[in-house]
């Protein structure tokens, strides 16, 4: 339906796709943050929105925010070879609610506006 076919609709369920898979992701880094020889994932999708937008500031018709996950082979801070630091991923997960929580307000606003505009005489 066309109604819902706009690019604030299109940025807020993207982006609510892209927050709940890396929420999923640090679920499991804490998930295993004591096994031997596990290595932290994370997802980068910084600025592919950035890139996503015309010189005039208005989203292209084709938005798809495509994102990469890679594990972070670099770094082994424990003895057991295991790289996840449990505070930093608990923290990174409250920021990835409270931003799944903003999205989520985003999408809210949105249909209030129709429907306000649906019932106004």
């Amino acid at each position: 339906m066309a109604l819902f076919d706009t690019t604030a609709f299109r940025i807020v369920e993207q982006g609510l796709a892209v927050m709940w898979q890396k929420g999923n992701i640090i679920q499991e880094n804490i998930a295993n943050a004591d096994t031997p020889n596990y290595n932290c994932r994370y997802l980068e999708f910084g600025g592919i929105l950035k890139d996503k937008l015309r010189q005039d500031g208005t989203v292209k018709k084709e938005l798809n925010l495509a994102q990469g996950i890679y594990t972070d082979y670099t770094t082994n801070d424990q003895a057991d070879h295991n790289n996840v630091d449990s505070d930093t991923q608990q923290a990174e997960y409250l920021k990835t609610s409270y931003l799944i929580d903003a999205l989520i307000n985003q999408m809210n606003g949105n249909f209030t506006r129709i429907r306000s505009a649906m019932t106004t005489k």
